[in-house]
């Protein structure tokens, strides 16, 4: 029985450790070949046959980078902090307060959700453009403000926490508002970090909207300004520099991943749960 313990051990360790390499290899091989020339990049060898900084030294001085990271950082940053406040508090509501066509406009929230973005953009695109948003930081971010997915989340978590604990608040004089901030919050905290995480992610990867709201490279976000170099417009495929970009571009993400990863794993479990 033991040996088949250890047996049925070991085949698992060797399919993690298959599925790690197999998801590793492209993110170390990008990492890799933005050490390449352009040159030594069409070799296809997976080692640099010589370490070249030549694609960074590009994207800092020949590049509008560092203005197009700013602009995801603000970007991912503001709409992080908005859902955060404005979910919760609107999930606290729905969790916690009876007022007349609660559930109807509950479903309408989520019904928003079955809604593909494309078929949003053009509505997006004409309010944007007759309140003059067009190529603004506010343009590429009304969108994200409030999403439906953590209104639905924090209203999942807010109806866990005890109703008597909000009413002995009550009791003791405090407003509303200090009841929400003071009492359900801290209750909340791993659908905070998990909504937190989830949508700061989003947003400093999203694609679709900022390339079509923004029409001056000085408000291109990341992934738009990435994707100059990745067509002839540029001179031909930069393909060393795009892997420089690229591996610049997910700096956030693994320090975000490194500092919440405990949160990361303890959130999705609680959302999958709830």
């Amino acid at each position: 029985m033991t040996k088949r313990v250890k047996l049925s051990n070991l085949f698992i360790h060797l399919l993690l450790w298959i599925g790690i390499i197999i998801v590793a290899f492209p993110f170390v091989w990008m990492i890799l070949s933005s050490f390449k020339s352009l040159p030594d990049f069409y070799k296809f060898s997976f080692l640099p046959k010589k370490i070249d900084f030549s694609s960074y030294a590009f994207i800092f001085n020949k590049t509008e980078y560092v203005r197009w990271y700013a602009n995801s950082f603000v970007v991912a940053v503001t709409v992080t902090i908005t859902n955060l406040l404005f979910c919760a508090l609107i999930g606290f509501t729905f969790a916690k307060y009876n007022f007349p066509a609660k559930r109807l406009i509950f479903i309408l929230i989520l019904s928003t959700m079955m809604i593909p973005t494309e078929m949003l953009v053009i509505p997006w695109y004409v309010l944007s453009s007759e309140l003059s948003w067009i190529d603004t930081y506010w343009g590429i971010m009304f969108p994200g403000i409030i999403e439906a997915f953590g209104v639905f989340l924090m209203r999942q978590f807010m109806s866990g926490v005890p109703n008597d604990m909000l009413d002995a608040a009550r009791i003791d004089g405090m407003g509303e508002f200090k009841i929400w901030w003071k009492i359900a919050m801290p209750q909340v905290k791993p659908a905070l970090s998990a909504l937190g995480i989830l949508t700061f992610l989003g947003n400093w990867n999203a694609y679709l909207w900022p390339v079509i709201v923004t029409t001056t490279s000085d408000m291109r976000t990341l992934p738009v300004g990435i994707s100059l170099y990745g067509t002839s417009d540029a001179g031909g495929i930069q393909w060393n520099t795009i892997m420089g970009m690229s591996t610049l571009a997910v700096i956030p993400m693994v320090i975000v991943f490194l500092i919440f990863q405990t949160r990361i794993v303890e959130g999705i479990s609680l959302t999958g749960g709830k």
